[in-house]
């Protein structure tokens, strides 16, 4: 009988750490045929939790795959995911007026370089809707210009998320606050940019402030959305050094650049099942 082919597999877990965690996974993955390609842990002393991300090349199926490991994440009560390597992640896009962040994400999804799926751009205002066009993507667009039309924004957030399966949510420089409600029903989903003016320039012209007061440093952080603006836990953050010689206009295009790479590698990250959560911050394993 010819044997099925390898298929490569992601499998992420975290618990409580304990002795022999690891000999017993590697145990699960022999029981599986699987032949482990990449391997990564951590034990936090924050928490007493571990985390690991291998990848393993097995011929066996999901459900032989799944039925070998049950003992162990049963054993240690494990929170787990089994994925296949590079599987495309259902992903809904916010955006709002900006178009930089979104075009780096559409970008590097078409030239294969992030392995998500958009079925959709969602934005309150139209100007992205040829952006979107270029890149073969649907857009849609609804304004919110008071509390009803955010409260049917916000739902029509979560029909996608259910129609398509969404398994990830970007905010894309979507300059709308979410609700609790919606923070709470997309936790551990949903990834926001912000740059790294806050909360020092708040409001309009972040830059021309930061002009104004010499700053040295531009940069960006992306991070999970909570109920706490901006200040959820951080899976990516980059920074540029910058002179007097800059003019508002330039630190605004340097800005708009470390946004775009830091929002498209937190992305990235997580639609290769690399990020974990250790309660109020992340752990990457890059």
């Amino acid at each position: 009988m010819t044997a099925s082919p390898a298929t490569h597999w992601i499998l992420t877990l975290v618990c409580d750490d304990r002795p022999g965690i690891v000999h017993a996974i590697s145990g699960a993955v022999v029981e599986a045929r699987g032949n482990i390609t990449e391997s990564q842990q951590f034990s936090s002393d924050d928490t007493g939790r571990f985390f690991m991300r291998l990848q393993v090349e097995s011929e066996a199926s999901r459900d032989e795959f799944v039925a070998a490991l049950a003992p162990v994440t049963d054993r240690y009560a494990m929170e787990w995911q089994l994925d296949v390597v590079n599987r495309p992640l259902r992903t809904l896009v916010l955006a709002s007026k900006a178009g930089h962040c979104l075009n780096d994400l559409l970008f590097r999804e078409r030239a294969g370089q992030l392995p998500i799926e958009v079925p959709l751009v969602l934005a309150n205002h139209a100007e992205l809707g040829s952006l979107a066009e270029f890149y073969g993507v649907p857009f849609e667009h609804l304004p919110v210009t008071g509390p009803d039309e955010k409260a049917a924004f916000e739902r029509r957030v979560l029909d996608v998320v259910e129609q398509h399966d969404i398994e990830l949510v970007v905010l894309a420089r979507y300059m709308q606050i979410l609700s609790p409600e919606l923070c709470e029903k997309l936790a551990g989903r949903a990834i926001n940019i912000h740059h790294s003016f806050l909360p020092g320039f708040k409001g309009a012209n972040p830059y021309k402030q930061a002009h104004a007061r010499g700053v040295k440093i531009i940069g960006a952080t992306a991070h999970f959305v909570t109920s706490d603006l901006d200040e959820g836990p951080i899976i990516e953050q980059n920074i540029v050094r910058v002179d007097h010689t800059r003019s508002p206009q330039q630190l605004v295009a340097i800005g708009q650049d470390e946004e775009s790479r830091t929002l498209t590698q937190a992305v990235k990250w997580f639609s290769e099942h690399r990020v974990l959560l250790d309660g109020a911050r992340t752990i990457i394993f890059r």
